[in-house]
């Protein structure tokens, strides 16, 4: 196994691309909308591709860079780049707490310079337009209702995990895939209610650097983006080892 060291890098190599390529694939579609409309944060969904389509299009960006790092660095760190993942492994005793606590730290300090890096990359349009892709709950969507998609999305994620991933039985070769795709149908079927996190350290990055460079600020949003997947992934570890057992 690789040191502690080495496994926490590459987590936070992972989650920057996630972030980079995946909030900046939202950032950039409110930034195709503006061409042709004012663009707000919440004009997903109305852009040049319209509807779903916009979700998709996110969606399959943030699937696409999940599977690559999953293949790329799973055998490393296990790329969890997430630290819903990685709470609910150790609320399930498969991962050691002082590792957990690398892990999160290492996955919120990469998606903040995958923030970073996205804005160096397209300019200030990335933040006043774009918002770096950051997530909120778009207008008629309660805190409550936030949470409690955002927890049902990241169930579904985390149960997909557990069964191609996590359990021994699983299939070789098809845990990149899957999680991928998955990701992909979460974000394009609940993106338009709270902006389909599913990630604290996905929504913290995009956070910090609005905040640190003249953008919105958005914390009061920020327990949504907690409370929500980390309770969705828990349970569903859980619930997965509850109808597993023999």
């Amino acid at each position: 196994m690789a040191s502690l060291t080495s496994r926490s890098i590459a987590e936070g190599v992972g989650t920057l691309l996630l972030v980079y390529f995946g909030a900046g694939a939202a950032a950039i579609t409110l930034m195709i909308a503006n061409g042709t409309k004012p663009a707000t944060p919440f004009n997903i969904g109305i852009g040049q591709l319209g509807g779903l389509g916009d979700w998709f299009a996110i969606g399959i960006s943030f699937g696409i860079v999940i599977a690559g790092v999953i293949y790329a660095l799973g055998r490393v760190s296990g790329a969890h780049i997430n630290p819903a993942v990685t709470i609910a492994l150790w609320a399930t005793k498969r991962f050691p707490a002082g590792d957990a606590v690398a892990y999160v730290i290492s996955q919120c300090i990469g998606a903040a310079i995958g923030s970073l890096l996205f804005f160096l990359t397209v300019g200030m349009d990335a933040v006043t337009i774009g918002g770096l892709g950051a997530t909120t709950p778009f207008p008629g969507i309660g805190y409550g209702q936030a949470i409690l998609v955002e927890a049902i999305a990241t169930f579904v994620l985390m149960l997909v995990i557990m069964g191609v991933a996590v359990d021994k039985q699983a299939p070789p070769g098809f845990a990149g895939l899957m999680i991928g795709l998955t990701v992909a149908g979460m974000i394009t079927a609940t993106g338009n209610i709270a902006g389909a996190s599913l990630n604290p350290a996905r929504t913290f990055g995009p956070f910090v650097m609005d905040l640190l460079l003249g953008g919105s600020n958005l914390w009061a949003f920020f327990p949504i983006y907690i409370i929500g997947p980390v309770l969705g992934a828990v349970l569903a570890a859980v619930f997965y080892d509850r109808i597993t057992v023999e």
